[in-house]
């Protein structure tokens, strides 16, 4: 019962966003009664925590995932392949991520902050591997690039910029791999 709860609040919070979900709505949609609902989780907030814990945790294995992979490339190819692979995900779903970026506050342990710190613990070690300079402060330099492609790839989702995404893809490769570049001159 608790997956199918799951599952509507998934469904009605994608449809009706944050503050138009109601309880309600998401036992209507589980096929219960909203007492039957109360059984399971005390309010809207549980039940949409759980639904946006299980879409960072989704999010972060499919990153991981993409950036392991890229970490055989080029530094450029990597890149961009991060960067497409993380548009990818945010855009299935901009509604999700809405609610993912609006709803949950950056706070220590947030899901948004646990994501981000296990893809710079990733980053970390991709640019630890490639450097040539271990004197270089490789967890600076990832918390900047995470959290540079983090807030750009986000923005281009939500704000729907009139941009052709491949170019913005281009420009953001660039910027990164550029950097990067930069970063590791011994």
């Amino acid at each position: 019962m608790v997956e199918r709860i799951i599952a509507a609040a998934h469904d009605v919070l994608i449809e009706r966003g944050y503050d138009a979900t109601t309880t309600n709505h998401i036992a209507e949609a589980a096929g219960i009664s909203p007492g039957s609902l109360y059984q399971y989780f005390p309010n809207k907030a549980a039940i949409l925590t759980r639904v946006i814990n299980r879409y960072a945790a989704e999010l972060a294995a499919r990153m991981s995932r993409a950036f392991l992979q890229s970490l055989s490339s080029p530094t450029r190819d990597g890149v961009r392949a991060t960067v497409t692979a993380l548009l990818d995900a945010y855009e299935e779903h901009p509604d999700l991520l809405r609610v993912f970026v609006e709803q949950t506050p950056r706070t220590h342990n947030s899901p948004r902050a646990v994501f981000a710190r296990r893809m710079d613990d990733i980053t970390t070690a991709a640019i630890m591997a490639q450097s040539h300079d271990p004197d270089r402060p490789a967890e600076t330099m990832a918390w900047l690039v995470v959290r540079t492609v983090e807030h750009v790839t986000i923005s281009y989702v939500l704000e729907r910029p009139h941009l052709e995404r491949e170019t913005v893809i281009e420009e953001l490769t660039d910027l990164i791999t550029g950097y990067l570049d930069q970063r590791r001159r011994p």
